[in-house]
């Protein structure tokens, strides 16, 4: 089954996160908890000398497989990306990252990432908007997911 490759791909992102840890300086700092599952993730991007794209993004916290999985995902999507480009990411993006259907609960964990990075840009000419609704249902308003 097709799912099994992004499975692994899920597993080895979480045992393996890619961009884990701190950086140095950062220019901006977003982080988001989950309470529903215990996750956490701090994410801390370091800008370009004319602040418009991301040179560095680094995560660091804890949780399950599907949000620590995201978050080195995403950290990989983010690095030298312009911030116009980064504040276009919805969940859409990182459910496709992630490959595989989520249930609602899952879906927040994924999100918890995409949450932080919103938090990080909220203070930038170009900040996040991350929708709660489902894609597939437009004008459904904010509820939880």
């Amino acid at each position: 089954m097709a799912w099994d490759m992004y499975q692994e791909k899920i597993l080895d992102h979480y045992k393996h996160p890619r961009n884990f840890g701190h950086v140095e300086s950062p220019d901006l700092t977003g982080a988001e908890s989950n309470p529903l599952c215990g996750d956490h993730i701090t994410l801390e991007l370091k800008l370009d000398a004319k602040q418009t794209t991301i040179e560095q993004a680094r995560f660091s916290g804890d949780g399950c497989a599907i949000s620590m999985a995201s978050a080195s995902m995403l950290t990989q999507k983010l690095q030298g990306r312009p911030l116009s480009e980064v504040s276009q990411i919805r969940r859409k993006d990182v459910e496709k990252m992630l490959g595989i259907p989520l249930s609602p609960v899952r879906v927040k964990c994924a999100l918890t990432s995409l949450k932080a990075l919103a938090q990080a840009l909220s203070t930038t000419p170009t900040p996040l908007t991350v929708s709660e609704a489902p894609e597939e249902a437009p004008g459904a308003g904010g509820g939880a997911a």
